[in-house]
């Protein structure tokens, strides 16, 4: 069997797509699939074409026996619209040109959305090809965009919609990543064939038992032993609604022990910075994003694994990748995500405790809570890693798709 997947999004960068499908494509390699992977260039989270890269239109690498092609993309800090179209459809003409050099039929054409417009591409390469088009939403696009107030022009919002539903129709198979998601979509396209192909974690990687001295970060970030450590990690952005985190660590000035790590990147991290500076927050660190390898020895420092998202009813069907690998390490959760993700992990799995997202007060309760009942963190911990290891590894999520494509 050959598949193509096409995505903007792939190591050595990192995040949730990135690491989803790379794990997912090894996997498949794995039980006898031909796997071929055209991408762009890296550059995220940064927006900066990573330096082994520079220079370069066009480059052919193998990771893990993966046969990679990489096109040009443009790139731009830019967060306006006009910049930012230019950077997906520079990708969209790329890839399709460079598509079109990749010798051979293929079965199937797996694309990975947002960005939606990387369906066209992905659309005429499969008419080429002769192959079956899987289109695998990760995100409700344009609806989150529009939701978020992200796009607002009327037109452009109808044209992206039209072409949404235009690639949902000529789709073979539609994936999506969340319960919440394929519902969406078998709802609007009930003739469809809609799978759930969620999230995990590889727990080789994240092992808690694999660490010699999971105390190192600590002490080179100056944090005590006697320290209570909430982490979020990932990407500082909009959706996640971060200042709810520096709101309830104002409430919380008076439990200096309670200290609470925003480590990543992304267009709102200045601006909290501010907040912070200005509120003079001393409980409150923000550090640099890492690469994959490095974040087991950073959960098992911490206590509690801080997972916020914006109050909107778009993010009752979401699901924060980070979710799995704090679990897969026995991490306790700080759940502010209301919907499908509560009822996985909270309500079933038992894994931690959920705050009313973007409610300050909430939160630092809930904070406070967990700090001053420390006995039922080890077992929030333990039924967080059996919830996962029965339900969301990345062998199990392959295994499943494997015979959804080989029926």
């Amino acid at each position: 069997m050959k598949i193509l997947i096409i995505t903007q999004y792939f190591p050595p960068e990192t995040g949730a797509p990135q690491n989803r499908l790379f794990e997912l494509a090894v996997r498949l390699l794995k039980k006898g699939a031909d796997i071929t992977v055209l991408t762009a260039m890296p550059n995220y989270p940064q927006m900066v074409i990573h330096e082994a890269y520079r220079g370069k239109k066009y480059c052919y690498e193998e990771m893990n026996g993966l046969k990679v092609h990489r096109s040009s993309i443009y790139i731009t800090k830019s967060k306006a619209i006009f910049p930012r179209l230019m950077n997906y459809f520079s990708f969209v003409i790329s890839s399709y040109f460079r598509g079109r050099k990749i010798a051979g039929d293929f079965d199937y054409v797996l694309c990975e959305s947002p960005p939606l417009f990387l369906g066209i591409s992905a659309y005429l390469l499969k008419k080429r090809m002769h192959a079956r088009l899987i289109f695998n939403v990760s995100d409700l696009w344009p609806e989150t965009a529009e939701k978020l107030g992200l796009v607002t022009n009327r037109l452009f919002l109808n044209l992206a919609t039209r072409l949404e539903e235009f690639l949902y129709r000529h789709s073979d198979l539609i994936t999506g990543q969340t319960q919440g998601i394929v519902a969406n979509i078998k709802t609007r396209f009930p003739q469809k064939k809609v799978y759930w192909l969620p999230n995990g974690v590889d727990l080789d990687l994240y092992n808690t038992n694999a660490l010699a001295e999971p105390n190192t970060w600590r002490k080179r970030n100056a944090f005590l032993q006697t320290d209570f450590v909430f982490l979020y990690a990932g990407i500082i952005g909009n959706a996640q609604g971060l200042e709810v985190v520096l709101k309830a660590a104002q409430r919380l000035a008076d439990y200096p022990e309670l200290k609470f790590v925003l480590l990543g990147s992304g267009p709102e991290k200045a601006h909290l910075q501010k907040i912070k500076e200005e509120e003079g927050l001393t409980n409150v660190y923000f550090l640099d994003g890492v690469g994959k390898k490095q974040m087991p020895e950073i959960i098992a420092a911490s206590d509690i694994a801080l997972i916020p998202l914006k109050r909107l009813d778009l993010f009752k069907g979401a699901i924060p990748s980070k979710i799995f690998e704090n679990l897969a390490m026995k991490k306790p959760l700080l759940l502010g995500v209301e919907g499908e993700a509560k009822e996985l992990f909270i309500d079933e799995g038992n894994a931690g405790l959920a705050f009313i997202p973007e409610d300050d007060a909430d939160l630092a309760l809930k904070a406070l809570d967990l700090y001053q009942n420390r006995t039922k963190l080890n077992q929030m911990g333990e039924n967080g890693y059996q919830y996962v290891k029965r339900k969301f590894t990345r062998d199990i999520i392959a295994d499943e798709f494997w015979k959804t494509l080989n029926p």
